[in-house]
């Protein structure tokens, strides 16, 4: 079978590749004799290694020319997680790809001449990045040409074992080149909200972590039956938190380090327990509630930990409590709300007709505004419902002061000062609590903590130091995005974000609007 390429461009390649991956996938492979179906599973992972180098090379160069910045994204990881819809760890396997592209080129030919396969190439990767940097090509070919003879992988991890012992050993007498290989440490939020620790700690911070474990995690008595893992857990805890309390710890965006703890109001009221009805709204909140903490432990938030249950009752004693009340748009209503505005307004066509056709007109009814107009009118309706409920003895303000006992409802927070050199804590704190990351139209996942607040009208020309009028920007897309390069960012009233850029070629939304009654 020959391999030249027959295409004439790029579309048409792609559209084939579509097209063959697509019939692929719908045939009914039931029907396919054995020997049929290992020739489609030999021959996709032979593709599959293609298919790596492929997107490696495009990666590479779309890298190079900064192609992400047409989308107002600072770096081709970004572009890739909000562009083509794939997780982080699925983009920065991507990302490593398309860096090898560059520094090491002979792997990627290897993987587009299907020589290897894309594991078996990690793999051998894996290994020559452990050598000396002189030895690496030399190791990595020496890898390469072992796994196209038939090498698998343990075979692989003998070879690569014993070359580094050999380059070890070559130069005793050189002083090793500064190195960070033996130290990493990563910290996961499950969906349940709880962390998983894992790393590689050097020697000496290996050694002081012992220490500190060792100090803090003594029995607290004969009636203490926690396991020596749960006590090393439990003094972690009082480490860090002791570090915190200490104020040893440097600020972050001109605020002190603090740990958040997001606790909902069912479990707040929980602690004043009501009558039936409280139960029944405790119960359906708590479902909310846990997909909020799944969702936050993708986007990483602002760093809070999501407690409920005794978790939360036992922080909430000692804890200072500002109520924050938040709320949902609901779609539903936008279409009774919209009629009413339109024929209070008087955008009819009785007003709109004259002569003979008037009586006609009149008799057809209300004539709503379409496309963006309705756009725009809903989006302004929405927001004076906000300003209606919220302002001073409005809904959201009796909510905050008057629903939870006194021990729980805490100060009202001022949620607009009008101008302000700085932004008061209160309305900082309300915006991280409603954004969690950085709100930028395209898509970005910089946790709240990583974050500044932006005025999405500057204060030299009137903006006022609001929550409505405030949101979360990571430094990046604050000052180059906005600030440099002259995009411009709206936070819409029913909480999404548009962006543009300056000469109009790019429009950015945060996701599609609420789906129409009916």
């Amino acid at each position: 079978m020959s391999t030249s390429s027959t295409f004439t461009s790029v579309s048409e390649a792609l559209a084939t590749l579509e097209a063959a991956m697509g019939f692929l996938a719908a045939a009914d492979t039931t029907q396919m004799p054995t020997v049929v179906q290992a020739q489609c599973l030999q021959t996709l992972e032979r593709m599959n290694a293609v298919k790596t180098a492929a997107r490696a090379r495009v990666l590479a160069a779309f890298t190079s020319a900064q192609g992400y910045h047409e989308d107002a994204a600072y770096s081709s990881l970004t572009w890739l997680i909000h562009q083509t819809r794939i997780t982080r760890g699925a983009a920065s396997r991507h990302v490593e790809w398309a860096q090898r592209a560059v520094r090491t080129p002979l792997v990627i030919d290897r993987l587009a001449r299907k020589e290897v396969s894309e594991s078996l190439a990690l793999v051998s990767c894996g290994w020559a990045d452990k050598m000396p940097e002189a030895m690496r090509d030399k190791a990595l070919k020496i890898l390469l040409d072992a796994a196209q003879g038939g090498a698998d992988q343990r075979d692989l991890n003998r070879l690569g074992a014993e070359m580094l012992e050999r380059c070890q050993g070559d130069s005793p007498d050189q002083d090793p080149e500064p190195s960070f290989e033996d130290r990493a440490v990563r910290l996961e939020n499950t969906l349940g909200g709880a962390g998983v620790l894992t790393g590689d700690l050097s020697p000496a911070c290996a050694a002081a972590v012992s220490k500190v474990l060792e100090s803090l995690s003594a029995p607290a008595g004969a009636d203490d039956f926690r396991s020596q893992r749960q006590r090393y857990h439990d003094a972690l805890h009082e480490a860090m938190r002791r570090l915190i309390a200490g104020g040893l710890l440097p600020e972050r965006a001109g605020q002190p380090a603090k740990v958040w703890a997001h606790i909902s109001l069912a479990d707040l009221l929980a602690l004043d327990p009501g009558g039936v009805v409280t139960r029944e709204w405790i119960t359906r909140t708590r479902g909310q509630w846990a997909a909020a903490r799944a969702a936050d432990s993708v986007a990483g938030g602002d760093g809070g930990a999501w407690l409920d249950g005794a978790d939360a009752t036992g922080f909430a004693c000692d804890a200072s409590i500002s109520p924050i009340v938040t709320g949902d748009v609901d779609p539903s209503a936008l279409e009774d709300l919209v009629r009413l505005c339109v024929e209070l307004a008087g955008y009819t066509p009785r007003r709109r007709a004259g002569g003979a056709d008037a009586g006609r007109a009149a008799d057809a009814g209300p004539l709503p505004p379409t496309g963006r107009g309705r756009e725009a009118l809903e989006q302004a309706i929405i927001g004076k419902a906000i300003d209606l409920l919220s302002g001073p003895g409005g809904l959201a303000s009796f909510l905050r002061r008057r629903l939870l006992s006194a021990k729980l409802a805490g100060p009202s927070l001022p949620l607009d000062v009008g101008w302000s050199e700085n932004v008061p804590a209160g309305i900082r704190n309300a915006v991280m609590i409603r954004d969690k990351h950085c709100r930028w139209a395209g898509g970005c996942l910089q946790p709240a903590a990583a974050c500044e607040i932006h005025h999405t009208k500057p204060k030299s020309r009137g903006g006022k130091t609001s929550v409505k009028d405030c949101l979360l920007l990571c430094w990046y897309h604050h000052h180059v995005a906005i600030h440099r390069e002259g995009w411009t960012l709206v936070l819409n009233p029913d909480g999404t974000t548009t962006a543009w850029n300056k000469d109009l070629t790019k429009i950015l939304h945060s996701h599609s609007p609420p789906a129409r009654a009916g």
